[in-house]
């Protein structure tokens, strides 16, 4: 019986808003926003903090400060919790949420690292989602991007993923092993919402054979 879905996407495939469709329909909790809300509350931080760490990897900048100040011996102006709250710590809180969300069940969980925390979890499904390349510029401008915004987003954003889950899982994204499907969304949210579903019913009954 599966009790959790982890929605994996790239960016501009719409894939929130299909974990958020998902979520209506089976009454289940969404964990998107409200992960971010989750994780700002237990570290203390105002959400904006963790919506600059989240699925990227703090810059080589930001990593050196931080070293510097643990060693430094002069703190006559200490840094406030949102100076130094940063991607390690979010991880190490995005965990704890995350594990919990799915002790408790019957929940969609998007992004930040889900599949690589509940990879054991007996019941959790995990979807990722894509798009062809103007599909995604497709759907960002009927969000109200512009064309140049959009480009810049589909190409920066997808990378910073890359890099954090090599940096904090050591694997390469996405990891397709990891995945009960991998669908492309230019199909249609509605064929996308009903495969899973489907899916997800199949699977339950017991092994499929070939």
């Amino acid at each position: 019986m599966y009790r959790v879905i982890t929605v994996e996407r790239e960016y501009g495939c719409g894939g929130g808003e299909i974990a958020g469709e998902l979520s209506r329909r089976l009454g289940w909790k969404l964990w998107d926003y409200a992960l971010t809300e989750e994780i700002a509350k237990l570290a203390n931080v105002d959400c904006s903090a963790v919506q600059r760490c989240e699925e990227r990897v703090d810059s080589t900048f930001h990593r050196l400060v931080k070293v510097f100040w643990r060693g430094s011996y002069e703190r006559s102006m200490p840094l406030t919790e949102d100076q130094t709250f940063d991607a390690d710590r979010m991880v190490e809180i995005g965990q704890q949420v995350m594990e919990k969300a799915a002790e408790a069940g019957n929940c969609v969980i998007v992004g930040r690292g889900a599949p690589y925390f509940l990879r054991e979890r007996p019941d959790t499904f995990h979807v990722f989602l894509y798009a062809p390349r103007a599909e995604k510029l497709r759907r960002l401008q009927e969000i109200g991007k512009t064309i140049k915004e959009a480009e810049e987003l589909v190409d920066t954003v997808d990378r910073d993923r890359v890099y954090f889950v090599k940096h904090y899982f050591d694997a390469d994204w996405p990891t397709r092993s990891l995945y009960h499907m991998m669908i492309n969304t230019a199909t249609g949210n509605e064929n996308v919402i009903s495969t899973i579903l489907h899916t997800m019913s199949v699977l339950k009954a017991g092994p499929v054979r070939v």
